[in-house]
């Protein structure tokens, strides 16, 4: 094994959407396997659909048969530490398992600690066929992309209903000795997730509880603790007070809109840029769907940042102000930027989209939330919450003309983790707060409402 590949397998998963230790993985992709081969049934009918697309189009059935042929040979002449799908046709019947299945979180039985959890389960299938040339091709195709957007919706309702709880309170044995599944609402799980929401950045003192209950809506005499589906567990709100809003009068601070991680911040920021390339520029005309303001942000600031697996999923406003337009721009599931998979010198990226964020904003599935801000310092701003991989729902939950007060509620992501960006006009001079860190993959969580920046 090569030093980068090497690298690449003991690095952390920047949002903890996939275990850190491949093998987990590998692990994961057995169990589906034996899964699938106990209980054998007929593709749903939007994979069934997906699989006679591809069969009468060939081209598509060339690329769809590449990127699986490429992700193999590649795992033998270098191992990556991760088991590969053979074949399209296998991807298909796996993917056809995942819709029954919710999200898992998993225990290292040696150390008795955690070992992450497969956020992005179809992700996880996709990994390496996506970081090829073909694959590129083939998930940048719009009838490829109209077809997972249909499969995503189909596994939601699953997602949505009660059957999905079993993930919240079941604990499993995977089929080795040295993992388990855990409960969500198990004590490792929740002791995860209250040492996640306590360790976020911000302005004063944390004001976050020392426990699950006590951090969170939730009732924990009912069952399953008063959630009715996986979804609603992973949309679960905090409790009033939890996440305080700095400075709400003060229309100069602009508060943190999702309890996310700094990843970057652009100034100057170009209307138009080939994103695609391995800078991964911004384009605003692109993220902004050539939405006719546009323009009016070309050399302004674009703030990104990212979203972890165990926290909170919902977006606020930065700013007290009115919204002007609000829509969200259908796009791409499984694609990322060439340049972080094959081509790289040093290796695909083993954590798929994660090194694709910047690249994302101009492709993926998102929400344009246009504010103008109260403050005319700021003016007309948009948040820009971006679906990566299996995040098929951006749910906007305010409507043109609202007031909203910062720290307002705007939506949430749905079923998954992703990104999100904040756009400011050229002119709105800011200075930002990422409370002692540098922004980037290694970063930790900023509180949702916290202080995240200044207008000068």
């Amino acid at each position: 094994m090569n030093n980068a590949v090497a690298t690449q397998l003991t690095q952390s998963h920047p949002g903890g959407w996939m275990p850190m230790d491949q093998a987990h993985v590998a692990r994961w992709l057995q169990r589906l396997r034996a899964h699938v081969a106990a209980t054998p049934r007929a593709l749903v009918p939007p994979i069934a659909e997906l699989k006679n697309l591809v069969a009468s189009t060939p081209l598509l059935q060339a690329q769809a048969q590449a990127m699986f042929e490429e992700a193999w040979q590649r795992e033998r002449e270098t191992p990556m530490g991760q088991s590969q799908v053979r074949t399209f046709e296998e991807f298909l019947i796996l993917l056809n398992g995942i819709m029954t299945t919710a999200p898992e979180a998993y225990q290292d039985v040696q150390s008795q600690s955690p070992a992450g959890l497969i956020g992005f389960p179809v992700n996880a299938l996709l990994n390496w066929p996506l970081a090829t040339g073909s694959g590129y091709l083939f998930f940048s195709n719009a009838l490829i992309n109209q077809q997972f957007k249909k499969i995503l919706c189909y596994w939601s309702l699953f997602l949505q209903s009660p059957a999905s709880r079993y993930v919240l309170t079941e604990r499993a044995s995977l089929l080795d000795p040295d993992t388990l599944v855990v409960p969500w609402l198990g004590e490792l799980a929740k002791r995860e997730m209250v040492q996640v929401a306590g360790g976020a950045l911000g302005e004063g003192v944390n004001p976050t509880p020392d426990s699950f209950e006590q951090i969170f809506e939730c009732d924990p005499a009912a069952d399953y603790e008063g959630f009715a589906s996986w979804d609603d567990f992973f949309t679960r709100t905090f409790r009033p007070g939890v996440r305080p809003v700095s400075s709400p009068t003060d229309e100069d601070v602009i508060v943190n809109a999702c309890e996310s991680a700094p990843l970057q911040v652009q100034t100057g920021v170009s209307l138009g840029q080939p994103f695609w390339l391995k800078g991964q520029a911004y384009s605003l005309e692109n993220m902004l769907d050539f939405d006719e303001t546009a323009p009016s942000f070309e050399g302004g600031t674009v703030y990104q940042a990212f979203l972890s697996a165990l926290s909170y999923h919902r977006w606020h406003s930065p700013v007290s102000g009115t919204i002007r337009k609000v829509r969200v721009v259908n796009g791409s599931y499984y694609l990322g930027n060439q340049y972080q998979g094959f081509q790289d010198p040093d290796g695909a990226d083993p954590s798929a989209p994660n090194n694709s964020q910047p690249f994302l904003t101009s492709v993926a599935t998102r929400a344009l939330i246009f504010i103008e801000a109260d403050n005319p310092k700021i003016g007309l701003m948009c948040v820009v919450p971006v679906g990566m991989a299996e995040v098929s729902s951006c749910e906007i939950t305010v409507q043109e003309g609202d007031r909203v007060k910062k720290g307002d509620q705007l939506g949430m992501f749905h079923f998954g983790g992703s990104t999100h960006c904040l756009v400011f006009r050229p002119g709105v001079e800011l200075a930002f707060d990422f409370y002692g860190q540098t922004p980037g993959l290694e970063a930790t969580n900023l509180r949702v409402n916290t202080a995240l920046a200044r207008v000068r």
